[in-house]
């Protein structure tokens, strides 16, 4: 009598577990980018907040760089002062432009915005997420006006495909970072005036305590410890060597994009946890 042959076990729950994953991280995905499409669109309806933004980083370069070039005060190596400080200058617009990004959130919990997002069945991280992504792209608008302000000022920037996608992909990292930072901060704050108060103390001490405008060597060693515990160091680092002719990474870019990755991470998980109490 022939054997009976047992039936084979449906392939169907090894499915299902291989199918889950990846349709959350899909559903993921498509909620991101919806929160990045809603904040370009507001961008591109009203593009006066990033040419306002653009007279602060112009003014440091034509000014401050020019004339610090003259007086040779400043040891950058093979570099002009303006060509060392140009990389800095960009980081700082990106800084202050990200810092204040969490101001957007509490207009919008007045507004009721903010509830109908809670509300919603979308991952907290990716509303996160997607508000630390869009903050990129106005990084990179900045970036535009300032390459366009050190071309004509004579900066030997690098203009080869890669190293300019490297830099566009530096903002678009350190924008996420401090953008997120901002928007914790909106979370524990909850109110405007308070936000403001405090983004304004946040901005001039991660700026001078970071090599945008001077090399770490020059500093006493307290604040070249502060220094290198400054995420803006990394990116100033990132976008230098990137950017500038001659320019090199004190740090080497794979710790600098490692050490911006690993904070953005921390910084979307905590913010994903908090991000619901701003609506309280």
């Amino acid at each position: 009598m022939d054997a009976i042959a047992t039936p084979q076990r449906p392939d169907k729950p090894h499915n299902v577990s291989v199918e889950l994953p990846t349709a959350a991280a899909r559903d993921f995905l498509a909620q991101t980018a919806a929160i990045v499409e809603i904040e370009v669109l507001k961008l591109a309806r009203d593009p006066s907040e990033v040419l306002t933004r653009s007279v602060q980083p112009i003014l440091w370069l034509m000014v401050f760089g020019q004339v610090f070039t003259r007086t040779h005060a400043i040891p950058t190596g093979t570099l002009t002062y303006l060509e060392f400080m140009t990389p800095g200058v960009l980081a700082q617009s990106v800084l202050f432009t990200a810092i204040f990004y969490g101001i957007a959130i509490i207009w919008e919990r007045d507004l009721g915005v903010l509830h109908k997002m809670l509300v919603s069945p979308a991952y907290r991280g990716a509303l996160v997420l997607g508000k630390a992504a869009s903050a990129g792209f106005r990084g990179v608008a900045q970036a535009l006006i300032v390459y366009g302000a050190a071309f004509l000022l004579g900066v030997h920037l690098r203009i080869e495909f890669f190293p300019i996608l490297g830099v566009l992909s530096a903002i678009m990292l350190g924008a996420a970072v401090f953008s997120t930072f901002s928007l914790i901060v909106a979370c524990l704050v909850k109110t405007r005036e308070r936000f403001m108060g405090i983004g304004q103390v946040m901005t001039m001490p991660l700026f001078f305590a970071s090599n945008a405008i001077y090399p770490i060597e020059m500093m006493p060693n307290w604040l070249k410890a502060v220094a290198r515990a400054n995420p803006l160091t990394y990116l100033v680092d990132l976008l230098r060597t990137l950017m500038i002719q001659g320019g090199h990474s004190a740090f080497g870019l794979t710790t600098d994009v490692c050490i911006e990755t690993v904070v953005l991470f921390l910084l979307v998980l905590l913010a994903s946890r908090l991000y619901p109490t701003v609506a309280r």
